[in-house]
């Protein structure tokens, strides 16, 4: 019991942050029916952007305070992804509004080349560590309800905890402030937002900023993890399971989506990887998002759209 226990918690915190990822997909696809195929790198772009201020404002104040440090630079790289996601408003999607999907997918694909280039333009192509003070030690716990207790990864917990906490804090957005309120209704139907005097320019830039803070958020934890590498972009491919799984439009799919596949992939790799092989970690979200593509497209939450003729 002790471990399976172990493996449903790890699948949940592994979970957490693939909703994290998914999330920004979600924001964006409801407020501009955009596909963002940028968002991974956005992902590298913020977490590249961390680093290296945390690097440049260590240094500045002679390697004594890693905390003050670390702050300056959220708020140096929260700067940047805000400038990011109105660069990429005002320039290029703002001049494609109504334009067909392929249209928009292939300008996010080409947002996609141009992040991953300026950012290693700016910031360099060497891999960097992201040091928020999270601890890497495992530990021990509820040694006197199951024997042996459960071994549960720290920083894994705190990820999962802080992913959860951004989540419920984009929760509360969405629903109680005026301006949440009002991007709901930009994604319900945009010509009766724009009749009602929603500015939807303004609104999208809301939401790119919005998307540039999760991903920004998303790119610290996986950075802290991974190290802050160029194959940190694919990590967005990760999140594309799920939101197909909890569904395009749908904020709380995503995060049930994510949770389901964090699960998944854990109990399938540990209970049925040794017969078949191994490796069913790879494929698992892949072959799930396969299924539902088959019997229901719109994934768990998603709305069921139904053209008229």
């Amino acid at each position: 019991m002790a471990f399976f226990l172990e493996t449903l918690i790890g699948g949940l915190m592994a979970g957490m942050l693939y909703s994290l990822v998914a999330l920004g997909f979600v924001l964006i696809y409801k407020a501009s029916g955009v596909f963002n195929f940028a968002q991974g790198a956005m992902v590298l772009f913020a977490a590249l952007a961390m680093a290296r201020f945390s690097e440049w404002f260590n240094a500045a104040l002679g390697g004594d305070s890693l905390l003050v440090a670390n702050i300056l630079a959220f708020i140096a790289a929260g700067g940047v992804m805000f400038v990011v996601a109105w660069v990429i408003e005002r320039l290029a999607l703002r001049n494609l509004v109504n334009q067909e999907g392929a249209t928009l997918l292939m300008a996010t694909l080409g947002i996609t080349y141009v992040l991953e280039g300026v950012g290693q333009t700016i910031f360099g192509s060497e891999i960097y560590n992201i040091d928020v003070g999270m601890p890497k030690d495992p530990v021990m716990m509820f040694e006197n309800v199951f024997e042996g207790g459960i071994l549960i990864n720290k920083e894994d917990f705190i990820a999962a905890l802080v992913a959860a906490c951004l989540v419920a804090a984009l929760s509360i957005f969405f629903q109680k402030t005026s301006t949440g309120r009002a991007l709901r209704a930009v994604a319900d139907d945009h010509q009766a937002a724009l009749s009602i005097g929603i500015p939807l320019n303004r609104i999208w830039v809301i939401v790119w900023c919005v998307a540039g803070v999760v991903a920004l958020v998303a790119g610290i934890i996986w950075g802290s993890k991974l190290g802050v590498q160029f194959s940190l972009a694919t990590v967005a491919l990760r999140a594309l399971p799920v939101v197909i799984l909890g569904g395009l439009t749908s904020v709380p799919g995503a995060i049930i989506g994510g949770l389901i596949i964090g699960v998944g992939e854990k109990l399938s790799e540990v209970f049925l990887g040794p017969y078949v092989g191994g490796g069913i970690e790879i494929w698992f979200a892949y072959m799930l998002a396969l299924v539902f593509l088959l019997f229901r497209p719109q994934g768990l939450f998603g709305e069921k759209i139904i053209d008229r003729v």
